[in-house]
């Protein structure tokens, strides 16, 4: 491709886009808050959704197509050779996971998160009548084992059922499991008898010096599941699709989810996905050289203007989580950036309802014109 794909100013996506990103707040405030990038559409998936209307092919989903599509970008991208006949699709990531807590806990039983982790974990672990029991991540962002295992040990302590959501790669922090990493996790969770549910959404997103490592590859007791879609990484969340992926021992238990459990999915959704994986890596690979060069923007700005904001260049995602707990605005970061420096970003106790004030999560999928006026109101603010 010879054109950004990340590009345009405020009053472009103004006019184009009327998803919550660009209809939550007032015009005057640049959203930079949820996981949605300001980007021109692949191609390819353009052409095969708009093909698909065009013939009327609008009826009820099949997986076929999608989960090929899903095994020939696993093994090009990551060298996992998984099987198709352990997929089920879903509707999407956060409902595929949700399922399999509801079949693996019991009412009001404990789920293990890692905060600070994605705010909708936090979120469907209440709805489903669970009860969270937190194993915060390092001061590195990077899983703790020693909180893993205290959790653990907690959550099973009564002889309930358990079950860990992992975030893979973590977001907000954008920290990349290693597969050391992920292989302890397994071996831990098996000594406790806790099943791990592993939320792979961000896993296309993965810069050069790190690795994405599927759970169930470094899981050699095969009691985990994986969930995976597209939607981030070549920004489809509005075409809903998604696939659970079983563990062998997982899979040999019985049926991995119900057959209703298919029906939320949409047919045009697995057209586009399918398309994604199987011709959209040339446009993923452009993409992820511009979110490089903006991850190190952010970190260039910051180092200069805002020192006092502290940063970890991430290694997966487009999400920054930056600390402003040595910064005036500590108190509560996300307000004062919204009323004072009309930029929004996420706020940080939305990711780690104990650990997260002072913290806010800033999406940098946007062009570079955009993400220097977001930079600059940030640093405007702390002025």
């Amino acid at each position: 491709m010879s054109s950004r794909i990340l590009t345009g100013d405020l009053a472009f996506w103004q006019v184009r886009r009327t998803s919550v990103k660009w209809r939550v707040f007032d015009d005057d405030v640049l959203p930079a808050w949820v996981a949605e990038m300001d980007a021109q559409p692949c191609e390819p998936v353009m052409a095969a959704v708009t093909e698909a209307v065009r013939r009327g092919d609008t009826g009820y989903p099949m997986q076929e197509r999608y989960a090929a599509a899903l095994r020939g970008f696993a093994a090009r991208r990551w060298g996992w050779q998984v099987d198709p006949g352990a997929m089920t699709m879903v509707a999407d990531v956060m409902v595929g996971c949700s399922e399999l807590l509801r079949l693996l806990t019991d009412d009001g039983g404990p789920v293990i998160v890692s905060p600070p982790c994605y705010d909708s974990f936090h979120g469907f672990v209440t709805a489903l009548g669970r009860r969270a029991v937190h194993a915060p991540g390092g001061a590195d962002g990077r899983l703790d084992l020693t909180a893993l295992d205290r959790a653990f040990g907690e959550a099973r302590a009564g002889g309930e059922r358990a079950a860990y959501l992992l975030s893979n790669p973590q977001n907000p922090t954008g920290v990349a499991h290693t597969r050391d990493e992920l292989a302890s996790l397994a071996r831990l969770a098996a000594e406790h008898g806790v099943r791990v549910v592993s939320d792979e959404i961000h896993a296309p997103l993965v810069y050069a010096e790190a690795a994405f490592t599927p759970y169930l590859v470094a899981d050699e007791t095969g009691l985990g599941y994986a969930v995976h879609s597209p939607s981030k990484a070549w920004n489809l969340a509005g075409l809903k699709a998604a696939l659970v992926i079983a563990g062998e021992r997982a899979r040999e238990e019985g049926p991995l989810l119900h057959e209703v459990h298919t029906h939320g999915a949409s047919h045009i959704g697995a057209i586009a996905h399918a398309s994604a994986y199987a011709d959209g890596e040339p446009w993923l690979d452009q993409l992820l050289g511009e979110l490089d060069a903006n991850r190190r923007r952010v970190a260039e700005v910051l180092a200069e203007q805002a020192h006092a904001v502290g940063y970890r260049v991430p290694e997966a995602t487009y999400l920054a989580w930056l600390d402003f707990r040595a910064t005036p605005i500590a108190q509560d970061p996300f307000r004062a950036l919204l009323d004072r420096g009309r930029v929004a970003l996420s706020a940080g106790r939305s990711y780690d309802p104990e650990g997260g004030q002072g913290f806010a999560r800033l999406n940098f999928a946007t062009s570079p014109e955009l993400l220097d006026e977001a930079l600059e109101r940030i640093v405007a603010t702390l002025a």
